[in-house]
């Protein structure tokens, strides 16, 4: 395998690596450049992408309704810039993620801004050029 250039990224913990990792995957159009048992790395468009699976004793502590509940309890919240978000829909419907309605998306700054989250309730936000 060639070796990477650093990139900025994000490190996402995982109860649930492989659904967690194919949604990031579908979402930003990434590729797996590296996996194993503990982690995914998923890189594309200058960026990257870390599923890092949460060890078994503080998973099972933790409970992922279904359909996922928002975790709006953190201060961070990562954005990503994507070409479509009807595309960006139609990958978080399929991985069991969700993304508010397109009658919910505020413009800013030249993007029409719509927040989302992951399979696991990890809060995303999607941004498309208008």
């Amino acid at each position: 395998m060639p070796r990477l250039q650093p990139q900025q990224g994000l490190v996402v913990f995982a109860k649930n690596k492989k659904r967690v990792s194919a949604f990031y995957q579908q979402t930003l159009g990434l590729e797996v450049v590296e996996s194993d048992t503990s982690h995914d790395l998923l890189h594309g468009h200058g960026y990257e992408v870390v599923v890092h699976t949460i060890p078994r004793k503080y998973a099972a502590t933790i409970t992922i309704a279904k359909p996922p509940l928002p975790r709006d309890d953190t201060p961070f919240k990562p954005t990503f810039v994507v070409a479509d978000l009807a595309q960006v829909r139609t990958a978080v419907e399929a991985t069991g993620g969700y993304l508010k309605p397109l009658a919910a998306a505020w413009h800013f700054r030249g993007h029409a801004v719509l927040d989302g989250w992951d399979p696991e309730g990890n809060i995303v936000q999607f941004k498309q050029a208008q």
